[in-house]
């Protein structure tokens, strides 16, 4: 049995070949620490409206809390405009709106309602 000769040109195509699935899983990392970081604003959104529903509004020590996890969860140029900060009636809408940047790149704006019930 003889052995078949290499071809020098196959190299540098598998080697492009190598360098494009890097960089496609480079980019696909990326992508899912993004989403892991909205998750995380999510969650952070869905821990205050349950203190809202229970006060009827978004108060100033849990306003500071808020914006000290946002920032620790990476978020900038954090803005409450439009949260409930005024005590809402029992049964009456209380909304907690968050606008900011994650890594200063990405917008968000998580808007959850709900109604107070203290």
């Amino acid at each position: 049995m003889k052995k078949e000769t290499g071809n020098v040109g196959d190299f540098p195509a598998v080697c492009i070949c190598i360098l494009l699935m890097t960089v496609l899983l480079v980019a696909y990392m990326d992508n899912v620490y993004l989403l892991e970081e909205k998750t995380e604003v999510n969650q952070i959104a869905r821990k205050y409206i349950l203190r809202m529903e229970t006060a009827g509004y978004l108060s100033e020590a849990d306003s500071i809390g808020l914006c000290r996890e946002l920032e620790e969860a990476g978020v900038t140029e954090i803005s409450l405009d439009g949260s409930t900060l005024e005590r809402a009636g029992y049964g009456e809408a209380i909304e907690l709106r968050i606008r900011g940047k994650l890594r200063g790149i990405y917008e968000i704006d998580e808007k959850r309602v709900s109604t107070a019930k203290y």
